[in-house]
């Protein structure tokens, strides 16, 4: 489903209009997606979580010389759907 899908269905099941639950969901994503990068948690109980996932840096080598560099940490979100919304997914 893609956000456009989501506004839709959202709205015809709220009687809110799409607009304002784009609003929602662009103001939601704007605080989540601050915290994350603070390194906080973000939960609504049963239905989605997102977090930080970090991998720390580590040392590789380069293909062409071999000699030893340095790889970058890498930074990203995880999003996990809780058992409330994978229900609802499955219509149960």
């Amino acid at each position: 489903m893609n956000k456009s899908e989501l506004v839709s269905t959202i709205s015809e099941r709220t009687g809110e209009t799409k607009s304002s639950v784009e609003a929602v969901l662009n103001s939601l994503e704007t605080v989540v997606t601050e915290q994350v990068i603070l390194g906080n948690k973000v939960a609504i109980t049963g239905f989605v979580s997102f977090e930080q996932t970090s991998r720390g840096a580590r040392t590789g080598r380069n293909p062409r010389t071999g000699e030893t560099i340095q790889i970058a940490a890498a930074r990203g979100c995880k999003v996990s759907a809780g058992a409330r919304l994978k229900a609802a997914v499955k219509g149960t």
